[in-house]
């Protein structure tokens, strides 16, 4: 599978200028369920809809399920690692809020993502209980509002599909991935009164290069060395695309954060490093800044198990084996 994506599924596309966030909890009734299980269905056409008035506008789709969803819509087993995700009490707190559906609307141009997230909520008018939308913003060379460059360590090409694509130990869903998503809001004021260098030791990057500390000078309490995790000596990948928001007017500024992994554990375990500590105390600075609002987990289907999701259950039509052999994308 090509780093290069676009289209419906997209999940190691590449970065954007623009993208929608779109984090939803559905009623508990049967309605609910048809359209949810249309829009699987149809999300495909939805997005060549709206794409094919931008040929050049790169518009991609994401949509995840989160694990209580699964388990009330479908009759296939729950994928052996979706689970809600933990919340983490320690020196500071990371919340676990509901989620459903998460839609990741990436384009070049933001009216792209807001016309297909408009389709999509139209078909799922009367079926929501409650919606979150956030619109980022790609801002100047690829800053977060802290200043700092954001998603340097992502992997590319083939360490990116492996580190982000579920492979042979879940054959079921192979193809397939998770993502964890998590709203910060930022209390610039308190940032931007630190020195430079004190901004530098927290991110663990040099502020204008973009360079990394050296060891020497990067404290083990940096962002980017919390969230580095090894396993047998091998350093665990995720892809971001993180995206800045906020309203000037309110005074709000903030990141959403989204990383995509071939397994949740190992964005639980950078969330626990960051806000319980590693060890536990050694805690992550950006947060005295930085504010979890929201964090949810979901599985994110191939398109071709999307389509599947979406037809009626009949006696053994969505049983493990008869999915043994559908193409994956």
């Amino acid at each position: 599978m090509s780093s290069r994506q676009h289209g419906l599924q997209a999940v190691l596309g590449p970065l954007s200028r623009a993208a929608v966030f779109t984090v939803a909890t559905v009623k508990h009734d049967a309605a609910a369920r048809e359209a949810v299980r249309s829009l699987c269905g149809d999300l495909a056409a939805l997005r060549r809809t709206v794409g094919f008035r931008s040929l050049d506008g790169n518009l991609s789709c994401v949509l995840g399920i989160g694990a209580e969803a699964w388990d009330r819509w479908f009759d296939l087993p729950r994928p052996a690692m979706l689970r809600p995700m933990p919340e983490v009490r320690g020196v500071h707190h990371a919340p676990s809020t509901p989620g459903d559906l998460l839609l990741h609307l990436r384009a070049d141009r933001m009216d792209l993502c807001f016309e297909l997230a408009a389709l999509v909520m139209d078909r799922l008018a009367g079926a929501l209980s409650s919606v979150d939308e956030v619109h980022g913003f790609r801002y100047f060379d690829a800053r977060d509002l802290l200043g700092f460059v954001d998603g340097t360590e992502n992997p590319e090409d083939e360490l990116a599909a492996d580190s982000v694509l579920i492979g042979d130990e879940d054959p079921l869903f192979a193809g397939g991935t998770y993502v964890t998503v998590q709203k910060y809001v930022h209390d610039l004021a308190a940032w931007n009164a630190q020195p430079v260098e004190y901004q530098e030791r927290v991110i663990g990057r040099t502020k204008l290069a973009n360079v990394e500390l050296d060891d020497q000078t990067k404290p083990t309490w940096a962002h980017n060395a919390l969230t580095v995790i090894e396993e047998d000596g091998r350093e665990l990948k995720i892809v971001r695309d993180n995206m800045p928001f906020g309203n000037a007017a309110a005074g709000e500024f903030g990141t959403y954060f989204i990383g995509y992994s071939r397994t949740p554990d190992v964005l639980d375990q950078m969330i626990t490093n960051m806000f319980a500590g590693d060890p536990p105390g050694n805690y992550d600075r950006i947060l005295d800044f930085s504010t979890a609002l929201t964090g949810s987990t979901y599985f994110v289907p191939t398109p071709d198990l999307l389509e599947r999701l979406a037809e009626p259950p009949a006696p053994g039509a969505l049983e493990i084996g008869s999915l043994k052999g559908v193409p994956q994308s």
